[in-house]
């Protein structure tokens, strides 16, 4: 099994009210990364995760105050990690559309943008498949064990450079590509581009149609099923017994999904400002707007017609509020329950095929992966589901790739 940390905090799955004023300060102070990041290597996770967020959220014209607007940028934080860790993996998002292969290439071999403007949405995994054939060429110019750079040369659609490289080649070769993306564009460009799959397929049934479609589509670019490791997002509450867990769950859903967050949630798919709204009373009987531009700074979502139409027929169905519908909607604890039922049910879950490991979100900054740490993992280790030390010095070491 894999195991790897996801720093929370650009999304609503923080809770904000635990730990008093301080709290706030948590979410983006520097100790608070260096504290989740050695707590995830003394549980021996193969890497931290860093979400990066391009500019400022905001909605209605304002910043957005109800969960973290931005951060430091992620290469920066994850270059002052490495000087605080030994040998977790370290990965952020970096986009594809608005960066150069060259000069990231640099960046991970030892205004933010050239180009402006968005890219159709069509277009955007053309290039990304472009931008790793790109920084590949330039990573493999510096062979191992030589001395000196070769010439390289690349020119396609979106990209034409040629020269010498100036770096030489790193410990493991590459990078580690983490993909994040569950379109069938996105499937392909996982299967011949990435190392590790993120995925928010969450249930055993769901994850083993994703986990057999993925790994299907190696073989076209002549690569084995355990090059690709498939690594779910998921959350975990844990409780001595199963009742106490589920009553932390249900407390820990309405500490995330605040009266204001409802609303908010709702606003991101209607697309239109829903203020005079009782968060306990009905969904709306208005159409959302496709062309809205209330939020900006986060994705919209793809077709708020049939989303919306889901919550109401879930709200029809179970008799519930806005916030409620929220809370049973968007709902995210993967796994619930006494440390020794959950370490069985996330090893379930890797002996059929559902996922390679997980990428763990904790609820809580910065200490929300330290009962997991203390309890799960030597589970994990008694049940031989989970290493007992580090075996090697790199992230493709501990990746097994």
């Amino acid at each position: 099994m894999h195991l790897a940390a996801h720093f929370p905090g650009v999304n609503n799955t923080t809770v904000w009210t635990e730990g008093g004023p301080e709290a706030l300060g948590n979410q983006i102070g520097f100790d608070s990364f260096v504290h989740l990041a050695r707590t995830a290597e003394r549980g021996l996770f193969d890497f931290f995760f860093l979400a990066e967020g391009l500019r400022l959220r905001e909605h209605k014209g304002r910043i957005h105050d109800l969960d973290v607007v931005g951060r430091p940028e992620a290469i920066t934080v994850l270059s002052a990690l490495a000087a605080v860790t030994e040998k977790l993996g370290l990965a952020a998002t970096v986009n594809a559309t608005f960066n150069e292969p060259y000069e990231l290439a640099r960046r991970l071999a030892g205004e933010n943008f050239r180009r402006g403007g968005f890219l159709d949405r069509a277009d955007r995994y053309t290039r990304a498949a472009e931008f790793v054939a790109v920084a590949r060429t330039l990573w493999d110019s510096w062979p191992e064990g030589e001395r000196a750079p070769r010439p390289f040369a690349y020119r396609g659609e979106h990209f034409d450079v040629s020269g010498e490289f100036s770096l030489p080649r790193s410990p493991q070769g590459r990078p580690v590509v983490i993909q994040a993306g569950d379109s069938d564009e996105g499937r392909e460009f996982a299967a011949s581009a990435a190392d590790i799959v993120f995925t928010r397929h969450g249930t055993l049934d769901a994850g083993r149609a994703f986990f057999a479609d993925v790994k299907r589509r190696l073989g076209a670019y002549g690569r084995e099923p355990d090059s690709l490791k498939i690594m779910p997002g998921v959350t975990f509450v844990l409780g001595d017994t199963a009742a106490e867990a589920q009553e932390r769950a249900v407390e820990v859903r309405r500490q995330q999904i605040t009266p204001q967050n409802a609303l908010l949630a709702l606003e991101q798919v209607w697309g239109v400002d829903l203020s005079s709204y009782d968060p306990d009373g009905p969904l709306p009987d208005i159409d959302p707007d496709p062309e809205s531009r209330l939020t900006q700074g986060r994705v919209r979502h793809a077709d708020p017609f049939a989303l919306a139409e889901r919550w109401r027929a879930l709200s029809r169905e179970k008799g519930l509020s806005i916030r409620e519908t929220v809370i049973e909607a968007t709902g995210r604890q993967s796994f619930i329950g006494t440390p020794e039922a959950v370490a069985a049910e996330m090893d379930a879950f890797v002996q059929e095929d559902a996922a390679d490991g997980f990428i763990l979100v904790p609820h809580l900054t910065p200490h929300g992966l330290d009962e997991f740490v203390a309890r799960v993992v030597p589970l994990l280790q008694e049940r031989g589901s989970f290493r007992t030390s580090y075996e090697g010095t790199t992230l493709r070491d501990h990746l097994g790739i």
